[in-house]
């Protein structure tokens, strides 16, 4: 590694390197060395030392701050990038190459509810999005459609493609970038099946935070599909982050999200590649202290057993040229998306 790069690379990771180099040759064969060197830890509502958010004037944005969601390093980093991420050769291509797998993997979800239809079949979009029919009504997917809240929505990508579900029946998305906002909505004006960010009614985006959006009142009345895409790696207090968003799902109804884990391949690919070296990915949009392991997040939700079912889980892979591929067992090193359903 040139010397040049070594400041950029994670105490952790250099000391899994140093001890790596010190292990027996049969140690580093048959094992992965280097995930045994990052110590895994509980997500938590307070916020460990390396989580600081950092804020270049605290005074002026202390009530934001206080908030889980909120961090104004991470907001004026993606509000810089608002102008870009409808270019789908931009900085926010990984998204939009991702953005067919959100899909299927909230359709696998669905698939799997505790109460599933006794039959379905699923119908892709130009841009990349599935919808499921069934030939019975279900309480998890709603007679009258299915209800979204996409937190961190940034342009909208995910947001306007699930509002063209001819299976949804509303898409509520929040961001508390006004900024990135004015992009979204600017953008559906451009589809007259979203004029004016409405889509009949279906989408609405909202200038707010998770914490102040208001809950419903009814646990029936609120979410049946709660998305947070690559979100949840740039909060503060992942913990009440989770805590908080938990609550808009209705009984029945699925939490889904998509995270990078916190290892040597994820900063290697993340950090060290897309950022420095590719520059495909603009520098300081990911902090690798900060990624979340899926087994962390398991036991976030095992220890709310009663009110989570069984967590889903599915690796994904950037491959250049083909995009993001499902690849079992890469949850354990890189990206990957996670569904939980809410059983109580």
């Amino acid at each position: 590694m040139r010397p040049s790069l070594v400041r950029h690379v994670p105490s952790a990771l250099r000391t899994s390197r140093r001890a790596a180099s010190r292990a027996p040759a049969a140690a580093i064969r048959f094992q992965q060395p280097w995930l045994q060197f990052f110590p895994s830890r509980a997500l938590s509502t307070t916020s460990p030392a390396r989580h600081d958010p950092h804020l270049s004037s605290a005074s002026s944005f202390s009530s934001a701050a206080s908030s889980s969601s909120v961090n104004e390093t991470e907001i004026s980093h993606f509000s810089a990038l608002a102008s870009s991420w409808w270019d789908p050769h931009g900085p926010s291509r990984p998204l939009h190459l991702m953005n067919p797998l959100r899909h299927e993997f909230i359709q696998s979800c669905l698939a799997s509810s505790s109460s599933p239809s006794t039959s379905s079949s699923t119908q892709t979009s130009d841009d990349g999005s599935s919808s499921s029919s069934s030939s019975s009504s279900n309480r998890d997917r709603g007679a009258s459609g299915l209800r979204y809240l996409d937190v961190g929505c940034g342009g909208g990508i995910f947001a306007e493609s699930a509002a063209r579900l001819p299976s949804t029946a509303s898409v509520t998305a929040i961001d508390p970038s006004p900024t990135i906002l004015a992009v979204a909505r600017a953008h559906a004006k451009r589809d007259p099946a979203l004029a004016g960010g409405g889509g009949g009614g279906k989408l609405t985006y909202l200038s707010e935070t998770v914490e102040s959006l208001a809950l419903p009142a009814d646990p029936a009345a609120r979410f049946d599909v709660v998305s947070v895409f690559e979100v949840v790696e740039h909060v503060d207090y992942p913990a009440a982050f989770l805590d908080r968003v938990g609550e808009f799902v209705r009984p029945g109804g699925w939490l889904v999200l998509s995270t990078i884990a916190r290892t040597w391949t994820s900063w290697l690919t993340t950090n060290l590649v897309a950022e420095d070296i590719l520059r495909v990915v603009p520098r300081g949009t990911h902090d690798w202290h900060k990624y979340i392991n899926e087994d962390e997040l398991r036991a976030y939700f095992a220890a709310k057993a009663g009110v989570w079912g069984v967590p889903r889980v599915m690796g994904v892979v950037y491959v250049p040229g083909l995009g993001w591929k499902e690849v079992k067992g890469s949850e354990k090193i890189g990206n990957y998306f996670f569904g939980v359903q809410k059983v109580g």
